[in-house]
């Protein structure tokens, strides 16, 4: 009898499984049959709204189906974020994340949400460099001239942010620790409304995302005066690195990628890697990218190594915000 029963168990444990699979490969096939919304954590004009905008009309074309791009700024992008890990992980609201994320975790005393156990990656979207920007009205017209007006104007001069935490902020800090310069940090709601005050002349320079800065640089709006990453710029071959202008070592890159609700079935998270990586390879999407200053991601582009890059952005930036002695409450 009780060799009967186990068999019947065993049995009836099979026939669920193959039920829960059969509806999760029903559910991968039949996706997506409505709109997928991408959600990103800061204002409309950012990088991180541009990328956002460049993959959603793409993946679209793949699979058929509208994405919206819904911005909920707020918290250095830490609304945004909590909205998503708390939305149901069937492929339909999804979140662009960012080096942002990887900073909140150590930076913020107490967040509603984990950004390693709560989200499946899915796949890097861009890496960008940022770049030192300041208004053509002050007289800075280099990196060397910008410390030493720092120096002469301590706690004067202004460098706004799209938010404390954000890699636009950390970058700040990080010259301000190199250079022993007292600058005032300026925190915004996105890169967007910092970028529109910087060009008014309410704050007097950045170290902003390339792609939101890029068109106001080659239109004479705003000057450049330095990048952050180890080499120049392919769309500012002519201004130079903060590491050839004596700042050794300095490298600050942002990153995006775009995150599921943890649980999300592996069938969707793979069939959206898949229509990424295929807008990625296509021709519009590059020249976009060239365009608008994104670099494309290495290959190859899994969710596997989106997970693992993330983990050791966490480790890196947990240990700067711990040096720093940044925190927020």
């Amino acid at each position: 009898m009780h060799s009967v029963m186990r068999r019947f168990a065993r049995g009836l444990t099979l026939a669920l499984a193959g039920i829960g699979f059969g509806a999760t490969a029903q559910a991968a096939d039949d996706y997506p049959s409505r709109p997928i919304t991408f959600v990103v954590g800061y204002a409309a004009g950012g990088a991180t709204d541009i990328v956002a905008r460049l993959i959603a009309k793409s993946v679209s074309e793949t699979l058929g189906q509208t994405v919206v791009v819904e911005n909920r700024p707020g918290a250095n992008a830490n609304i945004g974020a909590e909205a998503v890990a708390r939305a149901a992980p069937d492929g339909y609201t999804l979140y662009v994340g960012s080096i942002a994320n990887t900073i909140n975790r150590t930076l913020y005393e107490k967040l509603n949400y984990d950004f390693k156990k709560d989200f499946t990656p899915v796949a890097l979207l861009t890496t960008i460099p940022n770049v030192l920007v300041v208004n053509p009205k002050l007289p800075i017209k280099s990196v060397k001239e910008y410390i030493a007006y720092a120096k002469s104007h301590p706690g004067k001069l202004t460098c706004a942010s799209s938010g404390s935490g954000s890699s636009i902020h950390l970058s700040c800090e990080l010259f301000k620790m190199e250079t022993g310069t007292d600058i005032l940090h300026v925190p915004y709601r996105g890169s967007g409304p910092a970028v529109a005050d910087l060009l008014g002349g309410q704050v007097d320079s950045m170290f902003d995302n390339l792609p939101s800065s890029l068109p106001h640089i080659q239109a004479g709006k705003l000057r450049a005066l330095g990048v952050t990453s180890p080499q120049r710029a392919p769309f500012l071959p002519d201004v130079p690195t903060l590491d050839e202008l004596g700042l050794k070592g300095f490298s600050v890159q942002s990153w995006f990628g775009l995150m599921a609700p943890a649980g999300t079935p592996p069938a969707i998270v793979e069939k959206l890697n898949a229509a990424i990586n295929k807008g990625l390879a296509g021709k519009e999407l590059k020249t976009s990218y060239e365009k608008a200053g994104f670099v494309m991601p290495g290959q190859p582009n899994t969710p596997e190594t989106l997970g693992k890059f993330i983990d050791s952005e966490i480790d890196k930036w947990g240990k700067v915000v711990k040096s720093a002695g940044l925190k927020v409450q």
